[in-house]
């Protein structure tokens, strides 16, 4: 069986570098054997999650075509990026909606039994890695196994030369072995 990975990144910004992370964790994930979609949330637009306008209208068209992506893919990689010690409203956003149950469909149907890593990047000197700590409680209350494997990338605006590549052999390696590790372990909780 080959293991789906779906990716995306907290940030909506075209030149976020949580995107670029997370294109070399992808990579990571591909050389270990997995089918990886990378989507952008900027795609995605939801407006906040409410209760009422669920009711009245039932979840927006994009919450669905997104949880159904989740729903088919095995596990996820996900760049977050770090907002103020937490994690981005629009990640936030997303997990909810796509919380959210359809008609004769289980609780948490999105998220049940799926595997995750987490990379994060920031100019700051952590990397964004208060903010992973956020993900990790939300992903794992919700059924996700979320792997010990991550990374932060500190400095993140000196991380990259101008034609989009990292510039430090060792935390390229180290970013890709976190998406190498992710599917290993996906590929073993989802044996064909």
């Amino acid at each position: 069986m080959k293991v789906r990975i779906l990716a995306f990144a907290g940030s909506a910004r075209r030149d976020s570098f949580n995107k670029k992370v997370l294109a070399v964790a992808a990579d990571g994930a591909r050389d270990a054997g997995a089918e990886v979609t990378v989507v952008d949330l900027r795609d995605f637009p939801m407006p906040l999650y409410d209760g009422d306008l669920e009711a009245e209208s039932g979840p927006p068209e994009h919450a669905t075509r997104l949880k159904e992506l989740m729903k088919s893919h095995h596990g996820f990689l996900l760049a977050c990026p770090e907002y103020n010690s937490g994690i981005t409203p629009l990640l936030k956003n997303a997990i909810d909606w796509c919380s959210r149950p359809s008609e004769g469909e289980p609780m948490l149907a999105a998220y049940q039994g799926k595997t995750a890593a987490l990379v994060a990047a920031s100019p700051g000197a952590l990397g964004g890695l208060r903010g992973l700590v956020g993900v990790r409680s939300i992903l794992g209350n919700i059924g996700v196994v979320v792997i010990p494997d991550q990374i932060a990338v500190p400095k993140v605006h000196e991380a990259f030369d101008a034609a989009g590549s990292m510039t430090d052999e060792k935390t390229a390696d180290r970013v890709q072995a976190v998406g190498r590790r992710l599917t290993e372990v996906t590929a073993a909780l989802h044996p064909s």
